[in-house]
């Protein structure tokens, strides 16, 4: 989807100011609107010019910026996810014109003004919808996130995906990598224990080994396990996937989690049924790699808190995004 775009300011602020830009472009219903918010070197394969900035410094980052802000940035990890949720917004709009509760993308970049033209310039090449952008300097981003409502935020800076944890919003960070992703649907792909679920499991595993964990499964089988970090935004999605029939769907979700079935499985299932949250595609790995199903998959997006299940999802294209544990 293409859209275009037109700019009702000129930037020309200096790097200590912070500037939110508004374009024009259907707005969405702040009330019902999923925002969804992404860093610059998410959307971009900037790492080059991340490479310039620490190397050289923000004076030579900001010229080069300036002299390049016609050549647009390289396509980033999180470009197939937006264009995958701008997919799902016209389909929304297809199905009813006057749907209030769309996806909106917003860019919060520690950039600044001044060198965000480029930024700006780059959106407008890629067709991408978005209305929003914040360049704060090098100031975090996330005080941001509760005054525009956001539901994800995904960036490349972990420390930024901490402090998002910490204010219970759904974070993860992002590396740039080859990636190959199906484009029919908006596939995501969670973990179960601490993404979907909370870390209690983890933590019976991690002091008492499997066979205690087994139990305490066992022993909790018709209780609930507690929410994950990732529980609030995968209802989102599945609240979005009701006003679809089956075979119109646009979003297709997965849980590839480490669980066995036999053992460990019975709760998660449970768990899920409680929430009243349905999951397209259920994989129980029983500790085996994870890449595998996930080439299979080719989702948009992959949310894991192992950095080895990241690692093995990288090695087969698949876009993967950590959640650091020990943030909340």
């Amino acid at each position: 989807m293409r859209c275009d775009v037109k700019f009702d300011c000129v930037l020309k602020m200096d790097d200590m100011i912070e500037v939110i830009v508004n374009t024009e472009v259907r707005q969405r219903d702040a009330t019902e609107a999923i925002t969804i918010a992404i860093s610059a070197r998410a959307l971009f394969d900037m790492e080059e010019e991340h490479e310039l900035f620490l190397t050289e410094g923000i004076e030579e980052y900001i010229n080069q910026q300036i002299s390049n802000e016609d050549v647009p940035l390289k396509e980033g990890i999180v470009m197939p996810f937006v264009k995958a949720v701008q997919m799902v917004n016209v389909k929304l709009l297809e199905r009813n014109p006057e749907e209030k509760q769309l996806f909106e993308v917003i860019l919060l970049s520690t950039h600044s003004a001044e060198s965000g033209l480029r930024i700006i310039n780059s959106v407008n090449y890629y067709g991408l919808d978005i209305s929003k952008f914040c360049f704060l300097s090098g100031k975090d981003p996330t005080k941001y996130l509760l005054s525009h409502n956001v539901k994800l935020f995904l960036s490349a800076c972990e420390s930024s995906v901490c402090n998002a944890l910490k204010k219970r919003i759904p974070a993860a960070r992002v590396m740039q990598q080859d990636i190959q992703t199906a484009g029919n649907q908006l596939k995501v792909a969670f973990d179960g224990d601490s993404v979907l679920f909370s870390d209690e499991t983890d933590v019976v595993f991690k002091e008492k080994g499997l066979d205690e964990v087994i139990k305490y499964e066992k022993n909790l089988e018709h209780i609930p396990i507690g929410e994950g970090p990732f529980k609030a935004f995968a209802m989102i999605l599945g609240e979005m996937k009701k006003k679809f029939s089956p075979e119109n769907d646009p979003i297709c979700t997965y849980l590839v989690t480490a669980r066995s079935g036999n053992d460990l499985g019975v709760r998660a299932i449970k768990t899920l049924r409680n929430w009243g949250l349905k999951i397209d595609e259920a994989f129980f790995m029983a500790g085996s790699p994870k890449g595998p199903i996930l080439a299979h998959i080719q989702p948009h997006i992959f949310f894991d808190d192992n950095a080895s299940n990241i690692e093995g999802a990288r090695k087969v294209g698949t876009p993967s995004a950590l959640v650091p544990s020990g943030c909340i």
